[in-house]
C-alpha cells in the first residue's frame, strides 16, 4: 500500500512541476522488445496516474457526503451496515484499480522497462526500474553505425601525428565533443616527453661500401621519412646476413651454421615478434645494426588480391624494448626538468632502419653463403634467399630526439554509489599515416560510445561506478600516453581503476576474434560473445561465429596480452585487468598497418565494404562489457580462475623438479602458497553467495577486494623503477615466472650447444634461482593473504 501511495504522491508531483518526461513502452516480442521513447509536455495534460488517484479521491468524498446526509437522518442499524459494506466495496474496487494501473506502468520483471520521468528517477533506486535486458536494448538502440563509418572516414582525413598543429586541433576538436555530451567531467592532461623523428635536412641513408669503408653505390630509400623511433643514432658499418624473423631462435640457428651475426648487419623480415624484439635480440648477440623489411609471403599468400602493399613502402614502428617515454622510465614526464637525465633499458644502442621489399630484394640477391632453409624462404620475385654474409653495408640513422607536448583527453560519467571505482575505455588518437586501421576506428568507437552512453544517461541509466573515456596520444611510440598517465597517478588508480578496455587495433579483418586480455575478464567475455549478433552471419551470435565445433573456445579467442598495447601497461604496469578486443584475419595480417596506405579506402577494401557493421559489432561486445562492469552490484570478475592460471604455470616448473631436488631444491613452497590462493577464492566466494546483495556496505568491501586482485600479482618485493612491469605472469625482469623458466632451462642447455659460438651466454646460478624462488612465492603468498581479507583471517604456516 505504501508502495501505491508513493507512486501516485510522485506522480502528482510531475503534474504540478510542468516540466518534460519521458517514458520508455515495451514493445511487442515481435518489434524487436526495443524501447520506445516519446517526449511530451505537461502543459494542459494529465497524466492518468493522477487521474485515477482523483477519480479515488472524487468517489471517496461523495460517499462521505452521502454518509453525512444519512447521518442527520433517523438511520437503522440494517441500514448503517448496508453503507458500511457499500463503503468497503468502493475502496476494494478503487485499491484494484491503482493497483492494476501501476502495475502497468511499473516494472515488475526483469523483462520489462517503466514509465519513468527524468526527474522521478532517484538515485537510490534507479537499478531497480532497468535491468540487464533494458538496458542492453537501449544501448542497441542508440548506437548509430552510420555514425561510426562517418567518423572513421572524417577522422583517416586528418594529420595527427604527435606534436603536430594538426594534433593539437584535433584534441580541442575532442574536448569540444566530449562537452558537448554533458559529461560530468572532461578535463586534458598533458605531458612533456621525449620523441623521436628523423631530421630532414641530414636523412637516414644507406650505401655500398668496399673493404677499406669507401662509399660505393647508395642504395635510395623509397620511403625516406619512413623510420623507427627509438634507433639509436650513428652509423653502423658491416656485412650483412639474413636473419629470418631476428627471433632469438632465428639467431641461434644461424649460430649453428657458423654464421656469427656478431660484428654484422641483420635483415630481418616483419612478423611473429615486435620491431623492438627484433632488434633487442640482434644486439644481444653482438650486431652492429638491423634492417626490418615486409615479406610478400608475410603480407600476401594470395596473389590474385587487388588489395596488395607496394613493393616500395616501408613499414614504421618504434623499437623501445618498453611503453612510455624511455627518458622518463618509471616516472611520469609531467616536466621534463624535474629528473636527472636518465634512459630506459629497453633502447638500443644499434641504428635501425625500415626499408621496402624491393630494396631487401636487391640486398638478398648479392648474399653469398647456404641457402636459407625451406622455411625462411619469402616470395620475392628472382630472389635466392640465401644467409650471408653479403657486401659490406654503411647504415646511417640520424633520428633526433624533441621534447613534445602531448595530450591525454578524458570524459567521466560519475557513477551513483561508487563514483570512486573507474571504468577506463581508451584509444589512440594519432597516427603516423592517414592510421585508419591504426586509431581512426578506435577513436570513432570511443566518440561513439560517449554518445551512445550519455543519451543512455537521459533516457534512465545511471552506472554505480563511473565510466571514463580517454584519448590517448603518442601512441605510436609504445604507447606514451597511457603509461605516462599511468605513471603519474599510479599511486591512486591502483585503489580506483577497476577494469581498462582499449578500443585500438578493433578492426583488422572479419574473419576471427581475439580479445587480448587478463584471465580475470575471461568469464565475462564468453557470457557477452553469447550475446552479440555476428557481423557476417544472420542468424549467429558471434560466439557461434568465432568457436570452431570440437575446439575450446578460449583457445580460439582469448589471447594474452602484448606489450604493444596500452592494455599491457594497465595490467603489468598498474595491475588492472585489462582487455582489447579485435577482428582480424584468418591468414595473413592488414598489409597497411603502420604505413601510409593505411588508408579508410584501403581497409574498407579489405573487408569487402563490410567496416561499419565490424565495427558495430566490436562496439556492441564493448558497449555490453561497460554496462555490466559499471552496472552490476557486484564486479563480474572471475577471481577464482587465478587458481587454474597458476596451476598452468607452475605445472611447467614440474620439468625440472628432477634437476632442482638433485641441488637441494624444492618447488613445495609455491604450491603451498598456490594451495593457499584458492582457499582464500573460495572463502570468498561462499561469503560473497551468503550475502544480501542489497547490502551496499558488504558489496562495496567484495568489490574492493575483487578489483584489487590483479594488483596482488605484481610483484611488491622489487622497485617499479628497475622493474616497471612487476606482474609475476605478464611482467619483465627477474620476478616474473618466465624469468625463472629461462633459468631453470640453462640447466639443460649448458654444453647442449657448442658454447664458442654463444655470444653473452649466461649461466646458471644457484644463488640468482634461490633469490628468484623467493620472489615468485613471496607475491603468490601475498596474493593470498590479500584476498583473505581481514588480517586475522591469515595463516602463512607452509
Amino acid at each position: 500500500m505504501e508502495r501505491v501511495r508513493g507512486f501516485f504522491l510522485k506522480a502528482h508531483q510531475e503534474l504540478s512541476s510542468h516540466h518534460s518526461y519521458t517514458i520508455y513502452k515495451q514493445v511487442e516480442e515481435d518489434q524487436g522488445k526495443q524501447l520506445e521513447e516519446d517526449e511530451k509536455q505537461e502543459e494542459g495534460e494529465e497524466d492518468p496516474a493522477t487521474l485515477i488517484m482523483h477519480m479515488e479521491l472524487q468517489t471517496t468524498n461523495k460517499q462521505g457526503q452521502k454518509e453525512r446526509e444519512c447521518g442527520r437522518q433517523n438511520l437503522t442499524p440494517k441500514i448503517i451496515t448496508h453503507l458500511i459494506l457499500l463503503n468497503f466495496l468502493v475502496f476494494t474496487v478503487a485499491f484494484l484499480f491503482g493497483y492494476i494501473a501501476f502495475r502497468g506502468s511499473c516494472q515488475s520483471c526483469k523483462d520489462s522497462v517503466s514509465e519513468v520521468s527524468d526527474e522521478e528517477l532517484n538515485p537510490d533506486n534507479s537499478d531497480s526500474t532497468l535491468y540487464w535486458a533494458d538496458l542492453r536494448d537501449m544501448f542497441h538502440k542508440y548506437l548509430d553505425e552510420e555514425q561510426l563509418k562517418s567518423s572513421i572516414r572524417t577522422i583517416s582525413l586528418l594529420e595527427r601525428s604527435s606534436g603536430s598543429p594538426g594534433m593539437t586541433t584535433l584534441s580541442h576538436q575532442i574536448r569540444d565533443m566530449f562537452s558537448q555530451q554533458k559529461l560530468d567531467h572532461v578535463w586534458m592532461d598533458t605531458h612533456y616527453v621525449g620523441l623521436q623523428f628523423p631530421d630532414p635536412v641530414q636523412p637516414n641513408t644507406l650505401h655500398w661500401v668496399d673493404g677499406s669503408g669507401n662509399v660505393l653505390r647508395e642504395l635510395q630509400l623509397e620511403d625516406p621519412d619512413v623510420y623507427c623511433p627509438y634507433s639509436a643514432k650513428g652509423s653502423a658499418v658491416g656485412g650483412l646476413i639474413y636473419a629470418n624473423y631476428g627471433r632469438m631462435k632465428d639467431i641461434e640457428a644461424l649460430q649453428e651454421k657458423n654464421l656469427d651475426p656478431k660484428g654484422h648487419l641483420l635483415l630481418v623480415r616483419i612478423g611473429h615478434v615486435s620491431f623492438a624484439e627484433k632488434v633487442s635480440n640482434a644486439e644481444a648477440f653482438g650486431a652492429l645494426g638491423v634492417l626490418i623489411y615486409p615479406d610478400p609471403a608475410d603480407i600476401h599468400p594470395d596473389p590474385h588480391k587487388k588489395l596488395r602493399l607496394s613493393n616500395h613502402t616501408a613499414v614504421y614502428g618504434h623499437v623501445h624494448m618498453g611503453t612510455g617515454d624511455p627518458y622518463t622510465p618509471g616516472f611520469p614526464s609531467f616536466n621534463q626538468t624535474q629528473f636527472p637525465p636518465v634512459e630506459s633499458s629497453g633502447l638500443p644502442s644499434i641504428p635501425v632502419q625500415p626499408i621496402s621489399a624491393s630494396i631487401s630484394a636487391q640486398l638478398l640477391r648479392k648474399l653469398s653463403g647456404p641457402e636459407a632453409p625451406q622455411e625462411w624462404k619469402g616470395t620475392l620475385s628472382d630472389t635466392p634467399y640465401r644467409l650471408g654474409p653479403g657486401p659490406t653495408l654503411r647504415l646511417v640513422v640520424n633520428n633526433h630526439r624533441t621534447s613534445t607536448p602531448i595530450i591525454g583527453i578524458f570524459g567521466c560519467i560519475e557513477g551513483r554509489s561508487e563514483p570512486d571505482h573507474y571504468i577506463v575505455i581508451g584509444a589512440q588518437r594519432d597516427a603516423w599515416g592517414p592510421g585508419a586501421a591504426k586509431s581512426a576506428v578506435g577513436t570513432a568507437l570511443l566518440l561513439e560510445l560517449v554518445r551512445t552512453f550519455s543519451a543512455m544517461m537521459r533516457n534512465g541509466f545511471q552506472p554505480r561506478r563511473s565510466l571514463l573515456f580517454v584519448s590517448w596520444d603518442a601512441g605510436d611510440f609504445g604507447n606514451v600516453g597511457a603509461t605516462e598517465w599511468l605513471e603519474g597517478y599510479l599511486t591512486m588508480l591502483h585503489l580506483k581503476a577497476a577494469v581498462y578496455v582499449s578500443l585500438d587495433n578493433a578492426v583488422l579483418g572479419d574473419d576471427q576474434f581475439h580479445a587480448k586480455t587478463s584471465p580475470l575478464l575471461t568469464s565475462l567475455i564468453e557470457s557477452i560473445l553469447k550475446q552479440v549478433d555476428s557481423p557476417n552471419h544472420s542468424g549467429q551470435t558471434l560466439y557461434d561465429q568465432v568457436v570452431v565445433p570440437g575446439q575450446s573456445w578460449e583457445a580460439e579467442v582469448i589471447r594474452p596480452l602484448p606489450m604493444d598495447s596500452s592494455a599491457y601497461s594497465f595490467t603489468a604496469f598498474g595491475g588492472v585487468p585489462a582487455v582489447e578486443f579485435s577482428f582480424t584475419e584468418k591468414g595473413p595480417p592488414y598489409p597497411f598497418l603502420n604505413t601510409k596506405e593505411d588508408t579508410y579506402k584501403n581497409l574498407h577494401g579489405a573487408l569487402q565494404g563490410r567496416l561499419p557493421a565490424v565495427a558495430r559489432a566490436v562496439a556492441m561486445v564493448v558497449g555490453q562489457l561497460l554496462i555490466r562492469l559499471s552496472h552490476d552490484h557486484l564486479l563480474p570478475l572471475d577471481f577464482g580462475c587465478y587458481g587454474d592460471v597458476i596451476l598452468k604455470h607452475i605445472g611447467r616448473l614440474n620439468e625440472f623438479s628432477g634437476d632442482l631436488k638433485a641441488r637441494g631444491l624444492t618447488l613445495q613452497w609455491i604450491y603451498s602458497a598456490r594451495g593457499d590462493y584458492i582457499r582464500s577464492a573460495e572463502k570468498l566466494q561462499k561469503e560473497i553467495y551468503s550475502s544480501e546483495e542489497s547490502n551496499e556496505r558488504l558489496m562495496r568491501m567484495y568489490n574492493v577486494r575483487i578489483m584489487r586482485v590483479e594488483f596482488y600479482f605484481l610483484s611488491q618485493y622489487v622497485s617499479p623503477a628497475i622493474y616497471p612491469f612487476r606482474h609475476i605472469f605478464l611482467g619483465q625482469g627477474d620476478h616474473t615466472l618466465g624469468a625463472l623458466l629461462e633459468h631453470l632451462q640453462l640447466l639443460r642447455d649448458e654444453g647442449a650447444v657448442n658454447g664458442s659460438l654463444r655470444y653473452s651466454r649466461p649461466h646458471f646460478e644457484e644463488s640468482h634461482l634461490r633469490r628468484q624462488l623467493a620472489l615468485l612465492t613471496w607475491t603468490l603468498q601475498g596474493a593470498a593473504n590479500a584476498l583473505s581479507g581481514d588480517v586475522w583471517n591469515i595463516d602463512n604456516n607452509f
